[in-house]
């Protein structure tokens, strides 16, 4: 019972994601549902899956995210989502995020940052205009996935980006005809397979799971929309290392 709750609970964070950059709701389809073409004439298990590999490598940007809270220290995948990690990466070299909250947090889903407005209504990208999703079949919402927020459109990506942070295992009908077996077997850790092939996932939190599971558990208030997701005393980020950047070939 406690496991169908969660998934619930989870379904319903999925459907109020898309409100994060507007004041706007949007429903998801499942991943079954939105899994492309191209990756059902592949063989998923032969494919990279670089948040799996803890190794670092030359085509992987570092950054640490420090937190009023503690250290947050993640890759990027610019092989996978270009335009999501050249947007996250200039913004951190700007200052664009320094003393930006974590404005929406869900224990047992995610964390929610990058709003220079604080209230999950602003923000924009480096191109001053949205920009569409990345969806790549190498990338999954694992614990610990870094990924872009949005509202209902495809093409609205901003600023905001978000953690996962669930750590309950969500493996449970996940279909080897639509997963890599590594996946389905990362997700006994924790993650959010709602949200795949509908979201952008650029990153992965290789050290400071601890932190963001302390972001997560704050007391929480009602947002505008209802939603207990406002954290009372919002943890902030201070400012954003850049620890590598990938060499492109």
């Amino acid at each position: 019972m406690k496991k169908i709750n969660l998934m619930i609970a989870s379904l319903a964070c999925v459907l109020l994601l898309g409100a994060c950059g507007q004041k706007e709701k949007t429903t998801t389809s499942s991943s079954k549902e939105t899994t492309t073409e191209s990756s059902k004439k592949v063989d998923l298990n032969s494919l990279a899956l670089p948040q799996l590999d803890s190794t670092i490598k030359e085509n992987e940007d570092v950054v640490e995210i420090v937190t009023t809270q503690g250290t947050i220290k993640a890759k990027l995948f610019p092989e996978y989502a270009p335009k999501a990690v050249e947007n996250f990466m200039t913004h951190a070299k700007e200052g664009y995020y320094n003393g930006t909250p974590f404005h929406r947090v869900i224990d047992e889903f995610m964390i929610q940052g990058g709003d220079p407005k604080g209230d999950g209504t602003g923000g924009e990208s480096i191109w001053k205009k949205g920009f569409k999703v990345e969806i790549s079949n190498h990338l999954y919402h694992l614990r610990g996935a870094l990924a872009m927020a949005r509202s209902q459109a495809l093409d609205s990506q901003g600023s905001q980006f978000y953690i996962v942070q669930n750590d309950q295992d969500v493996s449970d009908g996940l279909a080897i005809q639509y997963y890599p077996e590594k996946i389905i077997e990362a997700y006994k850790n924790g993650g959010t397979p709602q949200l795949d092939g509908n979201y952008t996932v650029f990153g992965q939190v290789i050290e400071g799971m601890d932190v963001v599971d302390k972001i997560a558990k704050a007391q929480v208030t009602d947002s505008a929309s209802g939603e207990k997701s406002t954290p009372v005393d919002p943890v902030k980020v201070e400012k954003i290392n850049i620890i590598q950047e990938a060499k492109t070939k």
